[in-house]
């Protein structure tokens, strides 16, 4: 028995040092990433969020969280992720304006930050340099809105109802104030006074980037000026389908009695209206690009890295900027946004 226990005593120590390597381990698990949206139900985010998981495998723990659109909410649950010493914040702004004190909190507790699809101010970007932004400049949006409408109406002599020569269109803006919807919608008009064609604001309302509140805006342009429209330019594609939703009420896409819509996103839904022609046209915001170019961000800053083209695979602009190119999507190259 006494011979035993030495063996007994090898065994243990052996265990324990097998143990203490499988415990060292836990040193190197993947970093944690506090991912904050303005608003789950927002169906391009959606695109982005199921990118930012799929592309956080083997890399990353994400947790994602709504901000319910409320700008109170998502502070709250930054003030959580800090607290609970994330590695990194990847943050969609609820307002843009508000981007500012969750730069100074996650300066304060040295946490980087990345945001997402929409641009904090200039201003609040310059205040500390673990801050960086992925999106696309809505300007270029804006003005492939504008030629495909543009385009469309060159080659569709028809689309000029009332024979003027001007192209009388109604605006569905995403809300007031608000960068990309203001972009988009001064660009769009832009393109197509550039191509040459006079066109008039027939109306114009804000639907918050919303299918129903596009359907019923787009309902109220037609009941108070239905036969002087002759295009529909919407800030997002969410927008153009409601829209798309109360024209096929009023009985257009029958026949001969058609309009052409154009949004932004290049989403599920609006490629299926595209195929079936009911959208003329959207323009790729590339949602997969974006959730990944900013997962892949916010894992090098969660490690402490510097990030780099090389490392992230993607340009970073004035280093803190990672610019996405838009597309133009119609009928005729659907399947570049497959």
């Amino acid at each position: 028995m006494k011979r035993c226990i030495p063996i007994l005593l090898v065994c243990a120590l052996f265990a324990t040092v097998i143990t203490g390597c499988s415990n060292s381990g836990e040193g190197s698990e993947l970093p944690h990433i506090g991912v904050a949206i303005y608003k789950y139900g927002d169906t391009f985010m959606k695109g982005v969020r199921k990118s930012i998981k799929t592309n956080a495998e083997g890399r990353a723990k994400v947790e994602i969280v709504d901000s319910q659109n409320s700008q109170l909410t998502q502070n709250d649950k930054v003030d959580m992720f800090i607290m609970n010493k994330t590695k990194a914040l990847l943050i969609n702004p609820v307002d843009r304006t508000g981007a500012g004190i969750n730069i100074e909190k996650a300066k304060t507790a040295d946490i980087p930050v990345v945001f997402l699809n929409r641009e904090p101010l200039a201003d609040d970007m310059k205040k500390w340099d673990k801050v960086y932004y992925v999106g696309a400049k809505a300007e270029e949006s804006g003005t492939m809105s504008g030629e495909i409408i543009a385009d469309y109406w060159k080659s569709h002599p028809e689309a000029d109802k009332n024979k003027d020569g001007v192209l009388q269109y109604v605006m569905l803006k995403g809300e007031p104030g608000h960068q990309d919807a203001e972009l988009r919608t001064k660009y769009s008009i832009e393109a197509i006074e550039a191509a040459g064609i006079k066109v008039e604001k027939v109306a114009e309302d804000s639907a918050y980037w919303d299918r129903v509140k596009g359907q019923e805006k787009m309902a109220t342009f037609l009941e108070l000026k239905g036969g002087n429209i002759e295009a529909v330019l919407a800030n997002n594609d969410d927008m153009a389908l409601g829209a798309i939703d109360a024209l096929k009420d009023a009985g257009y896409f029958k026949g001969d009695k058609y309009m052409p819509v154009v949004g932004v996103d290049a989403m599920d839904p609006a490629i299926e209206a595209l195929e079936e022609g009911t959208m003329l046209g959207t323009v790729l915001n590339d949602a997969n690009t974006q959730g990944k170019a900013a997962l892949l961000l916010a894992t090098l800053l969660a490690n402490g890295e510097i990030p780099t083209k090389e490392k992230v695979g993607f340009d970073i602009t004035d280093n803190q900027y990672v610019w996405i190119q838009y597309k133009k999507i119609t009928k005729e190259n659907i399947d570049e946004a497959k």
